[in-house]
Formats: C-alpha cells, structure tokens, sequence
C-alpha cells in the first residue's frame, strides 16, 4: 500500500483519458433519474405543462418574514460600504467581511441549527442581488462560499458529525472555496490529476496536486477538494470530495489572480504537497466525488441568474435616467428610435431576468420539482443577456459609457460604473460551467428520453444487429410519442384565457414546444448516434427551449404580481408582452438557422485552420505573449519555490 510519497505520479497524466473514457466518467455521475416532474424537460419534450409553474410558488409566511427582516438589516449596511474602493483597492475590506459576518451573510443558506439563517433560495438571491449592486465581487465571495463552498456539499451529503464541525464555522464567517479545476482540466473530470493516496493505517489521504482559479481560495479557512483516490484494497478509489483544513501543512496559494473584471475576488492557484486530510474530513464515498460536485450545481448554479438580475435593474436605472437627461437635436436621447428600442430591450430584458430568477428559485424552495434543467437554463440563458444589456448600456451612454467611473468623477461628472459592469459581468458566461458546455449539459438532460427509446441506436460502438433490435423497442416509444407533437391548446384561440393579452404568448409557448420536439426529433433520425457531434444544432435547441422557459417566466410572474400588487399589474403585463415579442423573433431565427445555416463550411474551414492552411493571414502583426511562457504551465515538483499568499481576514 502506497502512503503516498509518489507525490506527482499522474499531475497531467490524465492527457491520455480517451473521449470515451471522458464520457463515461461524466455519464456515471450524472443523475439520470427523474423522480419529480420537470418543467423545462417536458418543455423539451413538446409538453408544455404550466400547471407545474403556475400558479407561480411563493415562500411560506415565516420564509418570508425572516427574509424580508434580514433584507432590511443587510441594505442597511450595504448602503454604507463603498463599492469604488473594492475596485480601486482590488480587495474587499477586512471590516466589510467581518461585519457581514456578524450580520450571518456567511450561513444564509446554512440551517438555524447549525448556526445559520436557514433562508430560502430567493431570499438568498436577493441578498445576492443586493450586494452584487454594491461590488460584484461580494457576490461572487458569498455565492461561491454558499453555493458550491463547503456549506452546501456538507449540508447535502455530509454526516450529522461533519454538518456540527464545519457548518456552524461556515456561518460564523469562515469563507469557504471549491476546488475542482487545475491548469490543464476544465470541464473534463476524467483527466483529473491531483490526487489522494489512502496511508497505509487508513486514517488519512495524502493529497498531491494543483488547482487553479480557486475563487475565495486565497483567503478561505476551509475548502472543498475533488481529487483521484487510486483503487486499493479498502475501497473503490475514483474522483472523490474532501473538506480540507486551508492552513494544513503543504497547502500553499502560489498566485492571487487578476482578470479584467472582479476586481476584489480572492482568486489563486493553489498547490498540495503531501497535505494530510483525516479519513473522516472525506465526503461522501469513494468515487462519489464528481456526483456531489454536479448535485451542489443543480441549485448553486441560480446565484448566477440573481446577479444578473441585478445588473439588469441597475441598468434600467441609469438607462432611463441618462436618456431623459442628455438632449440631442432638441429633444432627449430616449424619445429618438435608435435610442427607445434600446431602453425597451433593457426594460423588457431587466423584468426577464429576475422572472426567470424568481421562479427558478421558487420552485428550487417548494422542492416538488426537478431543477436541474430550469437552474442550468437560468444560468445560461441569464448570463447571456445581461451581458448584452451591458453592452447596449455602454452604448446608449457613448464615450462615457467607455469611460470609468474614476475618470468621470475626477472631471465633475456623475461616476457611473457601465464600462466595468461590462468586464464584471463577462465572467458569467464562463463561471460555473461555460456557455458552450452548459449547452452540451442542457441537451444531454433534453434528449434524454430519445437516447434511452433509441438504445443501441445512438450507440456508435453498437452493430447492426443491434441497431435493429433497438429500432423495434424504439418504434413503441415514438408510436406513442409522436402523433401528440400535431395538435395541442396552442392552437386553441380561447386557450390559457386567465392571462388576458398574454395568453397568446403561451399559446406560442406551447406550439413551439411541440415544434421544439418534432425538430429534435428529425435531428436524431438524421444522425442517430453522430448526434452529439452537432453541437451548434444542440445548442439552437437549447436555446430555444431557453426562450420559452423565459417566456413562460414572465407570464407566470406577471400573474403573480397581478394579484399581488394590483397597482404594478398592469406594467407587469406590459413588460411581459414586449418581452414576449422581442424573444418570439429570437426563436423565430433559432428554428430557421437549425436547418438553415454554415455549420457544415464552419467545420471544414475550421479543420483547415487547425491544419495551418490560412497562417499566413497572420502574418503583418506582432504576438507580445510569444516567448513569454507555456499555454499550460507544467505542476511544479517538490518543495514550493514561491511565497504563500494565502492570507486570513479574522
């Protein structure tokens, strides 16, 4: 039995995992049961159901009592903290964090008895919402404390003995980071190479590796850690989850990392060098580690979509007030077209966003639901259109929009911080799960039902033999399947009547569903199992299905506010129906581009430039990164030759 003194043996081994092997890893960690209805699957499936988000979930009187109340302490303080500072300073203050601790920002989620607040997952977001507006990176820290850090993988999958250890720490204020990537793995777990070497006793792992981009990991007292346990002879090994002590001897954070927005996020590379991890701090079992990263995913990714709201408020905020301020040609810029479609964009946009927020966050706390697709949707759908708000915000304010905030205060002007929401806001779209991939994920979870009909169909390895017998069991789901894709209440003209002028929006909602379907469908009978090389038509799917969950939202929550707050009623349907319009075209577009487009020519021209066909198109500019280091810097072996940046803030 190794005690783990081959420290390096597999950092970067994993290069060789074969795109099978890599499938196979994500596939047997992916929970594919469906034990409770899904909105957004059925969706997918060409079944809109809106009884599973209508009438729209509300938290309980006590939920939203005890929310509310802490709403009103966390403004109060936020109000006093100074989000210039954190830019300028690239740091949140020592006495911001500590004074969010003491008013228990650290255990929102974390039950009350081990310490927290025990909020709901919207209330939670508007806290989120609430700070990000001050500093994004205040988000970020308590998002990825809360959503992906120690409390919630603890809370979910730990022993009552862990959940007393570490939670109650967790809402004291002790920041909690996630470590999963390393310099050359992403979102491929399969070629994982730090790793954790049982000792020979059994007590204790012996964690060797690297981690990059470890958001809070330069300041946080505990960490989640996945890493490869080899097999041996007590157990299975695999891809396994520990809780790790961050000031453990052989811990070292080499790099506190800059980007182009997030100024303030504690982000590092940290290095193991036979770090010593109790038996007892693993979570879970063996080989169970990928499962809880994906299961913590499932709910943590909705932090995401809260800070976009955010920022599409703030938005709408200073869009309407610089367009009725600043006068061009004798009337204000907002009363111009070129300017109004813009402020109706980031109006109907801004509403969307939190819709889309709200209910997903409902639904995730009246826990009758499966999220998974409806959370990873608000992820990619939210951080897709903040950012183009953003951009259209940038543009409506001209050169100041270009302009930061310093500079416009140093020369008298109002210090209005568009250029940097723009930067801030762009992580969005790679955090927690790249566009790209998220779009590979949401599909996977979408044509689940087909795979499972078409068996060996959609098995590239499988032969014909096979495919035949397949084609006979696949023959009995479609029979029943298919003839309901040709009719339904979308082509009824009295059909979801309750909704007034926005019933015409479900009844688009629903017939799109059912094209949705029949589109995949045609899809996978063209190209059976070389479907999941067509990523850009995958992606088009998703993102329709996006647009009609959306769509769907700010029906719903339109409703909600109708009964609620009777005087806003009547805004609410008038920002759900432009925003309907505005996102029936999107889909308009999607539907006519997933049979009319380039992909094909795309491919080709994108093989030819990885063959060096067009380098020399290159040619006529200088590159000033050459010569300035590796595209992946190679682990570094044995004692560590940089100082330990790694810092405490109490």
């Amino acid at each position: 039995m190794s005690t783990g003194t081959d420290r390096h043996a597999t950092a970067g081994g994993g290069a060789n995992v074969s795109e099978r092997e890599a499938r196979e890893v994500a596939e047997q960690a992916r929970e594919s049961e469906w034990r409770r209805p899904s909105f957004a699957k059925n969706l997918y499936l060409g079944r809109f159901d809106l009884g599973l988000i209508h009438p729209h979930p509300v938290p309980t009187p006590d939920a939203e009592a005890a929310g509310e109340s802490f709403l009103v302490r966390l403004e109060e303080y936020a109000r006093t903290m100074d989000g210039a500072r954190i830019e300028r300073e690239s740091l949140i203050p020592d006495e911001y964090l500590a004074e969010l601790a003491r008013l228990g920002a650290f255990g929102m989620k974390i039950p009350v008895e081990y310490g927290g607040l025990g909020l709901s997952l919207l209330h939670y977001g508007r806290a989120l919402m609430l700070l990000g507006s001050v500093h994004p990176s205040l988000g970020a820290l308590l998002s990825a404390h809360q959503s992906i850090g120690v409390p919630e993988p603890v809370k979910v999958f730990g022993t009552e003995a862990q959940k007393r250890q570490f939670l109650p720490r967790c809402a004291g204020g002790a920041v909690s980071a996630f470590l999963l990537t390393e310099p050359d793995v992403g979102s491929d777990p399969a070629r994982l190479g730090t790793t954790a070497v049982p000792t020979d006793d059994g007590a204790a792992y012996l964690l060797n590796g690297t981690k990059l981009w470890t958001t809070n990991g330069v300041i946080a007292e505990l960490a989640v850690i996945m890493a490869k346990v080899p097999p041996h002879n007590g157990g299975p090994g695999g891809i396994t989850a520990f809780v790790v002590e961050a000031d453990s001897a052989g811990i070292t954070v080499e790099n506190r990392n800059a980007f182009m927005g997030l100024r303030g996020i504690e982000n590092g590379l940290t290095r193991f060098d036979n770090v010593r991890v109790p038996a007892e701090n693993r979570l879970g079992k063996e080989g169970q580690g990928l499962k809880i990263a994906l299961t913590t995913l499932n709910t943590g990714r909705l932090s995401i979509p809260a800070l976009c709201a955010a920022s599409g408020k703030w938005s709408l905020k200073i869009a309407r007030e610089w367009s009725g301020a600043r006068v061009q040609w004798g009337r204000p810029i907002g009363k111009h077209e070129a300017v109004s479609q813009k402020l109706a964009f980031i109006a109907a946009t801004a509403f969307a966003l939190e819709a889309v927020f709200e209910l997903s966050a409902s639904m995730a706390d009246v826990g009758a639901r499966d999220i998974r697709i409806e959370a990873a949707l608000a992820k990619l759908w939210s951080s897709e259109m903040a950012c183009r708000i953003a951009d259209e915000l940038v543009q409506l304010r001209g050169g100041r929009g270009y302009e930061t905030a310093a500079s416009l205060a140093a020369r008298g002007e109002r210090a209005v911080p568009a250029e940097q929401q723009l930067r801030d806001l762009r992580i969005n779209r790679i955090f927690e799960g790249s566009s790209e991939i998220m779009r590979l994920l949401i599909a996977r979870e979408a044509v689940d039902a087909h795979l499972a009909a078409a068996g060996e169909l959609a098995s590239a390895d499988a032969d014909l033999a096979a495919k035949a017998k397949a084609a006979m069991g696949a023959s009995g789901f479609y029979a029943r399947w298919l003839p309901g894709l040709f009719a339904g209440e979308g082509m009824n003209p009295t059909a979801y009547r309750d909704f007034g002028e926005l019933a015409g929006h479900l009844r688009f909602v629903e017939r799109s569903s059912r094209k949705l379907a029949r589109h995949t469908f045609a899809g996978m009978g063209r190209w059976q199992a070389r479907l999941e090389h067509h990523q850009v038509f995958l992606g088009r799917i998703v993102d329709i299905g996006a647009e009609l969950f959306a769509m769907a939202a700010c029906c719903s929550r339109a409703q909600l506010l109708l009964s609620q707050q009777p005087e806003r009623g009547k805004a609410a349907y008038e920002l759900a129906d432009t925003f309907c319009l505005q996102s029936r075209e999107r889909v308009r577009t999607l539907f006519a581009d997933l049979w009319r487009n380039s992909d094909a020519s795309d491919k080709r021209l994108a093989d030819r430039v990885l063959g060096g066909n067009y380098a020399w198109l290159e040619s006529g500019v200088l590159d000033p990164s050459e010569g300035t280091g590796p595209w992946i810097a190679e682990p570094a072996d044995g004692s560590p030759a940089k100082e330990d940046l790694h810092r405490r803030y109490r």
